[in-house]
């Protein structure tokens, strides 16, 4: 990535002040969305059937998301996909890079081989440029690929960053020895667990079942594996947040699937918001919503149906945060 230095071993960073909500996300708008069947085997959330001009619909709901945010005052780093080769799922782009506010790039190991091919250099570049964010080292992951070892970013990553602890479920995509190079590299205390969908299923993705916000968490309890629930629950707790559970419906709906961003606005000064899809809001009982809502300064509810349908995942899946150095 230009003239900084790729790294596979480094020291821990000094621990910083973690502020939980980024106030800039990259977004990568999507030139070949579809239904990926390599990605299926392990996407329980992922169904073939769709619109008929499904990249054009996703492409719509896309651009009206990015409208929506940076309405909220939110700044989206926004970068076109290219079509050539075709990548599906380029629309979650944070499966595949993290920027960390000790200015640390990650680039981490895909299970699938058609998604290594939306780690992009342009890509990186772009949103370093159009946040200002400084960076101070890459961390590249990428060669695990080899060994058949694989962690998908904030997909594989739930980060409490106050406390320094990533939430993390087991699954064919989130490999326990990358984990430990991740952990040891950023200093983070990986707090590691089981849990399946309704039919017993490994859930893939940590962040289908949790969401961290600066004040409150939404996790799917009932899909924690029994064993582990306690200790996860405990830990929750722990860092003073509202713990909101979801059952096994909820999650298939995406309604642990969203993500707290800072915006500013001249007259209230800094305010939260909270993303979540149109599905998601349908799924919350009215006694949920109002603990889900008073939880952030203001809720965002965005259509994104196709993208879940045949993606698999929902609106966290499509924000890449870049956390800024103050």
């Amino acid at each position: 990535m230009g003239n900084v230095r790729s790294v596979e071993t480094l020291t821990a960073p000094a621990r910083l002040a973690r502020r939980q909500c980024a106030d800039a996300v990259l977004m990568v708008r999507p030139a070949c969305f579809g239904y990926n069947p390599e990605t299926a085997a392990s996407n329980t959330f992922q169904h073939p059937d769709g619109p008929a001009d499904a990249a054009g619909s996703a492409r719509a709901e896309f651009d009206a998301f990015v409208g929506a945010l940076r309405g909220e005052g939110v700044q989206v780093c926004l970068v076109d996909d290219t079509p050539d080769p075709p990548k599906p799922d380029a629309v979650f782009p944070n499966n595949w890079v993290s920027f960390h506010a000790d200015g640390t790039v990650v680039l981490y190991p895909m299970q699938a081989r058609s998604r290594r091919l939306e780690r992009r250099r342009e890509v990186v570049e772009a949103a370093v440029g159009a946040t200002g964010f400084r960076v101070s080292r890459v961390l590249d992951l990428s060669a695990h690929e080899r060994e058949g070892r694989y962690l998908e970013g904030t997909g594989s990553l739930v980060l409490d960053h106050p406390q320094r602890l990533a939430y993390v479920c087991r699954s064919s995509r989130s490999d326990s020895r990358v984990l430990e190079v991740w952990s040891r590299e950023i200093g983070y205390e990986p707090i590691v667990f089981d849990a399946a969908d309704g039919a017993g299923r490994a859930i893939y993705h940590t962040n289908v079942l949790l969401s961290l916000g600066e004040r409150c968490a939404l996790v799917g309890l009932e899909a924690i594996a029994p064993v582990d629930r306690d200790r996860v629950l405990k830990r929750l707790r722990a860092s003073g947040r509202e713990v909101i559970a979801l059952d096994h419906g909820q999650l298939e709906h995406f309604a642990a699937n969203v993500l707290e961003l800072a915006t500013w606005d001249e007259a209230l000064g800094e305010y939260h918001v909270l993303v979540l899809s149109e599905t998601a809001r349908h799924a919350l009982p009215p006694e949920t919503f109002a603990r889900v809502a008073a939880c952030a300064d203001e809720l965002l509810v965005v259509p994104v149906p196709t993208i879940e349908r045949l993606g698999g995942g929902s609106v966290r899946c499509m924000l890449a945060e870049v956390f800024r150095s103050a």
